[in-house]
């Protein structure tokens, strides 16, 4: 049975995903839940679509495999999307128009294009008959461009019942090609991500007159705070996930990498080292908001600020020590969102099948476990004990950026790369 002829018609679905507008927060998905839960059940699937607010839609659909016994696999994928300003793009970003062999729109990489890959192998699947070696959970979800409150989050409280029997889950964050040479790519699979610990600084002070001197200014003090932090250079620290990325990727190079000194490596990879593995052998901290005052003549009494703070697994409170010894008189911190860092071993029966599918369909590719600089819909279920993994099997051309495209105007994916998802997915639920 050949579920890799999904790739047949994912780009008409990906093309047809595109043109909803699911901008979050000034639409909604029930459109696009709507569309997709319609294509699964012309194709036979038994579907639940799930509101979690007037307009806040999920979908779900679980086809059973072989081994009633073995843990469920779900392949996840968000359908709503950041807005997007037609005057900043050279092609309309919700016509899905396809010009010189790409696909564009907004949602094209994050993530309408795996959505559209994961339905059209499971209305393979459906089609063809197969009968997959464990039970399958396809799960098209709301709200992860805002945190999951509406999606993931809302699901695992009040519909834990979805993911029963499920035990691993793919979904974006990883499986991209990141170019080696002409002809080598490396593919990070990401099993790890980073720790949000978005903070809010409050200082006080003596409020007064704009034209009096004032030595206990909330302002200055919190000025003061807020330039320490975004200069700071947290220092450099490698899971295990990176600790592999980082060594194959230099070999890959044809250089070694040494622990005892991580930035020397780094910068000896050049520029597209530290595009791969800077921000995941650090901690960060950036002042996103300040807020202060209300009168140009009048000193205020507090003044506060928005830190935006990520950590890798295991280091949060190392990160929450170095912003508190940055802090000076006057100025505390506290959360205004927490949520965890994550990390899955790299190996089992699915890393596996991961690796055969993409080497299989690229065979000059190499595999290597990665973090999320950020985080995904995985955060919300690891409180399941569902591990994890970033897998959207995506190639790209050498000369276009894939993290760039994020969130970003002109965002477009290569056709060939839509098709190869759809043969590496469907390999994948061949043998997993």
């Amino acid at each position: 049975m050949n579920i890799r002829n999904a790739e047949n018609e994912v780009v008409d679905l990906c093309q047809e995903l595109i043109r909803i507008d699911s901008s979050n927060p000034t639409s909604d998905e029930a459109e696009a839940a709507t569309w997709v839960a319609g294509k699964l059940r012309e194709v036979g699937l038994e579907t639940e679509r799930i509101e979690s607010a007037p307009g806040r839609a999920s979908v779900f659909t679980r086809i059973k495999g072989s081994d009633a016994s073995r843990g469920a696999l779900m392949l996840h994928a968000h359908t709503d999307v950041v807005p997007a300003d037609p005057a900043e793009w050279e092609h309309p970003p919700f016509a899905g128009e396809i010009h010189d062999g790409f696909l564009w729109g907004r949602g094209a990489i994050d993530m309408k294009d795996t959505a559209a890959v994961y339905l059209s192998v499971a209305r393979e699947i459906a089609r063809s008959g197969f009968v997959p070696p464990r039970d399958l959970v396809f799960a098209f979800l709301a709200d992860e461009e805002a945190g999951g409150a509406f999606g993931s989050h809302w699901l695992v409280d009040n519909r834990p019942d979805l993911f029963d029997g499920v035990t691993e889950a793919i979904g974006e964050g990883g499986g991209f090609s990141f170019p080696i040479d002409d002809t080598r790519n490396l593919y990070p699979i990401e099993t790890a991500q980073r720790g949000q610990a978005w903070l809010r600084l409050k200082a006080t002070g003596r409020a007064g007159h704009g034209s009096s001197p004032n030595d206990e200014n909330a302002v200055t003090r919190l000025a003061q705070a807020v330039a320490a932090i975004g200069e700071h250079k947290f220092p450099a620290h490698l899971i295990d996930a990176v600790h592999t990325l980082a060594h194959t990727y230099a070999e890959l190079m044809g250089q070694q990498f040494d622990d005892d000194d991580i930035e020397g490596s780094i910068d000896r990879l050049g520029v597209d080292g530290h595009e791969l593995l800077d921000v995941i052998s650090h901690n960060s901290a950036n002042p996103t908001v300040l807020v202060a005052g209300y009168q140009t003549n009048v000193i205020p009494g507090t003044a506060e600020a928005s830190i935006d703070g990520r950590f890798l697994p295991g280091q949060e409170d190392a990160l929450l020590a170095e912003i508190d010894a940055l802090l000076p008189e006057g100025v505390t911190r506290e959360f205004i969102h927490e949520d965890t860092g994550m990390e899955t071993p790299y190996e089992g029966t699915l890393v596996d099948a991961m690796v055969a599918a993409i080497t299989a369909e690229d065979p000059n590719g190499t595999t290597a476990p990665y973090c999320n600089a950020g985080g995904t819909d995985a955060k919300a279920f690891s409180e399941l004990g569902i591990h994890g993994y970033g897998f959207k099997a995506l190639k790209m051309p050498n000369d276009i950026n894939y993290t760039h495209l994020f969130h970003a105007a002109n965002e477009r994916v290569p056709l060939d790369g839509l098709t190869f998802g759809s043969r590496v997915i469907g390999r994948l639920v061949e043998t997993c």
